[in-house]
C-alpha cells in the first residue's frame, strides 16, 4: 500500500470519529506555557491538529523533530486517556520524567516496576488522574488490560517506534504485529503512527498491519542540518576514536560497536586513560545495564560504549558526538544511530571508522541467516552502506537518497567529501585491467566469480580456486601485482558504484561486466577514480551551534547537575543544553526575561527560576555582559 508524500486535507473515511476539539487556550499559548516553546517545529501544528480533529495519523519525522509533542500537547486539550504504546523500557521513564518536569500528569507500566509500584499508578488510572500512559505492545495484549482500558477512556492510541511492526524494517519486532487488534478491539479510538525511519516499503507495510484508516500522511524532510558526517579508514582504531574523544573532554558521546566483546574491551581501555566510559550491550544482567544507561544520562560518564544491535532507546538530547567504531549493518541503522547526536539541535558529531574487513564479518553472520530471503535482503543493505562508506559524493545526499528524498544543494558544506573532496586520478588502466579480468573469466569458465577471486587473479595468487579453473592461464593472471588486494578491492568496488561492474544477489555475490562496463572496456574510454577515504578527515563548521558566555554556561551546568542530583532524574529534564545557551547569551534577571528562554514553561520557571535567575544576578555581579551577533 503506497501513502502520499504530504499531509493533504482529505474527507476521513470514518463514520465514527468525534467532532474537532476546540481547544482553548490556542495551541501556541499551551506550547508556550507547558513546554517552554515559542513556535512549533515543522509539521508539528498540522498533525497535532488532525489528531484533534479524530483522524489517523502517520508521522514520519527525523530523530530530534519533535515526534514526542505531536501526541503530548493533543493529550493535554482533548478528554480522555492518550495510551503510547513504546519498545523501549528506558524511554518510557525518560519521557514521563520529562513531562512531570513539565507539569503533565504521565505514568507508565512496564515490567522494570514491583508490584508496589505498579498498584498506586493503576490506581491514579482508574480515577481519571492521567493524561498520558507509556505500555510497551506485550503488556497491551493482556486480555485483563484489554479490559482496563475500556475503563480508562482512551482517546488515543500513538505507536512510537512504528517501523518496529514491520519484517521489512531495520528494528523488526514481532510482538508489534499484535498491535492490529487493538483496532479492531478499539474501532472508533484514532490512531497515530510515528517513526523517524522508514522506506516506502515500510510506510505501506505500517499503514496495513496497524489497518490505519485513511491517514493524513505526514512526512518532514531527513536532513538533520546540525549533524556533520565524516568517514575515516580505520587505522589503528582504538588511537582514533581516543583522541576525537580527548579531543572532546566535556562533551556527551556513544560508540557503537559490533560486538558484545568489542564494546566491552573499548570501554575497560577508555577507562584505563582517564576516560569515563561504560559498556553498554544485552549481555549486561539488567540491573547494571541500566545502571550504566543512569549514569550517562546523569553525565557523571561521558561515553557510553554500544552495541550495534542493542537499541539505547534513550532521549538524552545533548549527546555531542557518535562515533561508529564498525560498520553498521545497513543504512537505516546507521541513520537512525547517528540521529542520537545532537537532538536539541546544537551541533553533532558522526564519525564512522571504515574497513572493508568489517564487510567481511557482517557476510559471516548473513550466511549464518536460515531464511534465502533474509540473507539476500541483508546483502543488499550491506552493499548499501559500504557503498556510502565509499562515496566520493556528498554523503548527507546519499543519506537522503537512500529515504527517496532529493538534497539539491552542490555541497552540503558539512560532511567530509564536501569540506575537503578526496583527490581523483586518471584510473583507465586499473579499470582496464580489471574488467578485463572479468570479462576474461567469464570468457574462459562459462560463470562469474566473486569480487575477490578477481583480485587474487589479478595480483598472480597461487589458491587452490585458481588452480583448479585453470585461471593461471588466463591473460590477466598477475597484471595487478602493482596494487595491494585493498587497494584492488577498492577499484572493484567503485566499479560498481560507476555502473561498469554488477554484484548479483544470491549465496554467492559474483560480479558481471554491465552493457556500460563492456563498451568502457571496449572502448577504451577514460575513467576518472576517487582516492579511498584516509584515517584524517576534515574538520566540520559548527553548525547549529549558539554563541554565548562559556564561562556562564558552565557554571549554569553545574548549578542544572546539582539540582538533577537532589531531584534524582537526569540534568536535561531539568533544563536542556540549548536553555542554558540561551541563558548564557540573554542574561535574564527577571521571571518576565527568563520565561523569554527557549525550554522555560510556567512550572520550570516556579521550580527552578529562582536559582538560575540568583546566579545569573551574582555573574552579572562580576563579570561584564557580552554582546553576540544576532542569530
Amino acid at each position: 500500500m503506497g501513502l502520499p508524500f504530504g499531509g493533504g486535507a482529505r474527507v476521513h473515511g470514518r463514520a465514527d470519529v468525534p467532532p474537532p476539539v476546540q481547544s482553548s487556550p490556542s495551541l501556541q499559548e499551551l506550547l508556550k506555557r507547558t513546554f517552554g516553546f515559542g513556535a512549533f517545529r515543522p509539521l508539528q501544528e498540522e498533525i497535532i491538529r488532525d489528531s484533534l480533529a479524530g483522524r489517523d495519523v502517520f508521522a514520519l519525522l527525523p530523530t530530534g523533530g519533535g515526534k514526542s509533542l505531536c501526541f503530548q500537547l493533543p493529550a493535554l486539550v482533548r478528554p480522555g486517556l492518550t495510551v503510547v504504546v513504546s519498545p523501549l523500557i528506558a524511554l518510557m521513564k525518560d519521557q514521563v520524567d520529562s513531562l512531570t518536569a513539565a507539569g503533565v500528569p504521565a505514568t507508565f507500566l512496564n515490567s522494570s516496576l514491583a508490584a508496589g509500584e505498579s498498584r498506586p499508578r493503576l490506581r491514579g488510572l482508574h480515577q481519571g488522574e492521567y493524561r498520558l500512559l507509556y505500555v510497551a505492545p506485550e503488556r497491551l495484549m493482556l486480555s485483563g488490560f484489554i479490559e482496563d482500558l475500556r475503563r480508562w477512556n482512551v482517546a488515543l492510541f500513538a505507536i512510537d517506534e512504528a517501523h518496529c511492526v514491520s519484517e521489512w524494517g531495520h528494528d523488526f519486532r514481532p510482538e508489534y504485529r499484535q498491535l492490529a487488534s487493538v483496532r479492531e478491539r478499539f474501532s472508533g479510538v484514532p490512531m497515530m503512527a510515528l517513526t523517524a525511519t522508514a522506506t516506502e516499503r515500510v510506510r505501506g507495510d505500517i499503514v496495513d498491519q496497524l489497518g490505519l484508516i485513511d491517514p493524513a500522511f505526514y512526512q518532514a524532510s531527513f536532513n538533520r542540518p546540525n549533524l556533520t558526517y565524516r568517514v575515516a579508514a580505520k587505522s589503528g582504531a582504538y588511537d582514533q576514536v581516543f583522541e576525537f574523544i580527548r579531543a572532546r573532554p566535556r562533551e556527551a558521546g556513544i560508540v557503537y560497536c559490533q560486538s558484545r566483546k568489542g564494546a566491552e574491551a573499548l570501554a575497560e581501555k577508555l577507562a584505563a586513560d582517564r576516560v569515563a566510559a561504560v559498556p553498554y550491550h544485552a549481555g549486561l544482567d539488567g540491573a547494571q545495564r541500566a545502571r550504566n544507561q543512569e549514569r550517562f544520562l546523569r553525565d557523571e560518564v561521558k561515553v557510553i560504549c554500544a552495541t550495534i544491535a542493542f537499541g539505547m532507546g534513550i532521549n538524552k538530547p545533548n549527546v555531542r558526538y557518535v562515533i561508529h567504531h564498525d560498520l553498521p549493518k545497513n543504512i537505516e541503522s546507521y541513520y537512525q544511530e547517528t540521529g542520537r547526536a545532537g537532538r536539541d539541535g546544537l551541533p553533532g558529531e558522526c564519525l564512522l571508522l571504515f574497513s572493508p574487513g568489517d564487510a567481511r564479518k557482517h557476510i559471516t553472520f548473513i550466511e549464518e541467516k536460515p531464511d534465502p530471503q533474509e540473507q539476500e535482503i541483508a546483502r543488499e543493505q550491506l552493499q548499501q552502506i559500504v557503498h556510502y562508506a565509499e562515496t566520493s559524493a556528498c554523503r548527507r545526499a546519499e543519506l537522503l537518497g537512500y529515504f527517496g528524498e532529493i538534497y539539491s544543494d552542490s555541497s552540503c558544506g558539512s560532511c567530509d567529501n564536501c569540506l575537503a573532496p578526496r583527490a581523483t586520478y586518471d584510473g583507465t588502466l586499473a579499470a582496464q585491467k580489471f574488467l578485463s579480468c572479468v570479462y576474461r573469466i567469464r570468457q574462459q569458465s562459462g560463470f562469474d566469480s566473486g569480487m575477490n577471486h578477481v583480485v587474487e587473479v589479478l595480483r598472480g595468487a597461487e589458491t587452490e580456486r585458481i588452480r583448479r579453473w585453470g585461471h593461471q592461464r588466463l591473460s590477466t593472471y598477475g597484471i595487478g601485482r602493482d596494487l595491494d588486494k585493498s587497494a584492488w578491492g577498492a577499484v572493484g568496488r567503485e566499479l560498481v558504484r560507476l555502473g561498469f561492474l554488477r554484484v548479483a544477489t544470491g549465496k554467492f555475490p559474483t560480479v558481471e561486466l554491465t552493457d556500460e562496463g563492456r563498451a568502457t572496456l571496449v572502448s577504451r574510454q577514460k575513467v576518472t577514480l576517487t582516492r579511498p577515504v584516509t584515517a584524517s578527515g576534515a574538520t566540520k563548521p559548527k553548525v547549529g551551534e549558539i554563541a554565548c558566555d562559556e564561562s556562564l554556561f558552565e557554571e549554569l551546568r553545574e548549578l542544572r547537575r546539582t539540582i538533577a542530583g537532589e531531584l534524582g532524574v537526569p540534568p536535561y529534564i531539568v533544563f536542556g543544553d540549548v536553555s542554558l545557551r540561551h541563558m548564557a547569551r540573554l542574561y535574564p534577571t527577571s521571571e518576565d526575561e527568563f520565561l523569554r528562554v527557549h525550554g522555560v514553561g510556567e512550572r520550570k520557571l516556579r521550580e527552578f527560576g529562582p536559582a538560575f535567575l540568583e546566579l545569573i544576578g551574582s555573574y552579572l555581579a562580576s563579570h561584564p555582559r557580552r554582546e553576540f551577533a544576532r542569530e
